[in-house]
């Protein structure tokens, strides 16, 4: 539902609903959706533009195996401080140790 909104594929797109079906999907474990949720992230698109949470998402879709997410995970950090790249990091093992949910 969450590639079906973000493009428009059957429905008018609508990134809001993508990034609330993507969130979904990743609370559940699946890596792709937790690399898509970090994309949005970090691009802004249906939810605020966040580095950090992106980091976050990015740093657990890659721990799950997502190669991209780790390339995507190393770009980001360019343009992050060592301090928000900690903050990340935390966030993330925060977001793993309550199984995924209210990341």
């Amino acid at each position: 539902m969450g590639l079906m909104y973000y493009n428009g594929y059957g429905v008018l797109q609508d990134w809001e609903e993508s990034a609330r079906w993507y969130e979904k999907a990743a609370e559940q474990g699946y890596a792709v959706a937790q690399g898509n949720v970090g994309l949005m992230y970090r691009k802004g698109q249906g939810v605020l533009q966040d580095d950090m949470k992106a980091h976050m998402w990015w740093n657990i879709a890659a721990s799950a195996g997502d190669k991209d997410a780790a390339k995507n995970r190393g770009l980001v950090e360019d343009e992050m401080t060592s301090e928000q790249i900690v903050e990340a990091q935390k966030m993330a093992r925060e977001c793993v140790t309550n199984n995924l949910k209210g990341c």
